[in-house]
């Protein structure tokens, strides 16, 4: 069972899953809010069920899951709105993270959280360090725009939308600068599975 959990995290199109995927090939579990969120609101899940009960009816598709769609745009209309779906689903994705990281074999484990900067660290007490995956913003927002063939205007609303470059690096207690080519985001992946390796085997 990993004792010793990272957090990592990064804005839009910094390199956060390239980076997780690198410590995966070293054999290290991934915890990913992402999926975790998908979970907590899955067909027959309680979360769900509280979803559909604040929010009533209309947000279910014909199959009885969430609709997505049909949710994102009562949220994304009404910030109230939004807040009361968080509380629905947060504390859920922080239980099913910490008790995948708990569970997790090898010498530690990795909890994938794009919005933690968004969150505060204070909520996760549990994680060990913090990663975060950092590019400059010019170069984070030339990747979003080849990504998903947009402007530089709405690639600048996308940005602007998360925690700031700042925020998220001051909660780091470790950086990887992801701005150059994948040899050098693998060369400290790798240093860092050392120190996480060690630091790990002295806190256990």
């Amino acid at each position: 069972m990993a004792g010793f959990c990272v957090g990592v995290t990064g804005g839009v199109a910094s390199g956060k899953s390239e980076a997780t995927r690198r410590f995966e090939a070293l054999g290290i579990v991934v915890a990913d809010a992402d999926l975790a969120a998908r979970a907590a609101v899955a067909p027959g899940s309680d979360g769900l069920a509280e979803v559909a009960a604040t929010f009533g009816p209309q947000i279910l598709a014909a199959d009885g899951g969430l609709d997505r769609a049909a949710m994102r745009r009562l949220v994304f209309a009404d910030a109230a709105a939004r807040k009361r779906l968080e509380a629905i689903v947060h504390p859920r994705v922080r239980a099913m993270l910490q008790a995948q990281c708990a569970q997790a074999p090898g010498a530690y484990a990795i909890a994938a959280i794009p919005l933690l900067a968004e969150g505060g660290r204070e909520a996760y007490p549990w994680l060990d360090r913090v990663l975060v995956v950092d590019v400059p913003t010019e170069v984070q927002q030339a990747r979003v725009m080849q990504r998903d063939r947009i402007d530089a205007e709405l690639a600048a609303r996308m940005i602007a939308a998360q925690a700031t470059r700042e925020a998220r690096l001051a909660v780091a207690d470790d950086i990887v600068v992801n701005d150059g080519p994948l040899e050098a985001l693998q060369a400290q992946v790798e240093a860092l599975d050392r120190r996480y390796r060690a630091m790990a085997a002295a806190a256990g």
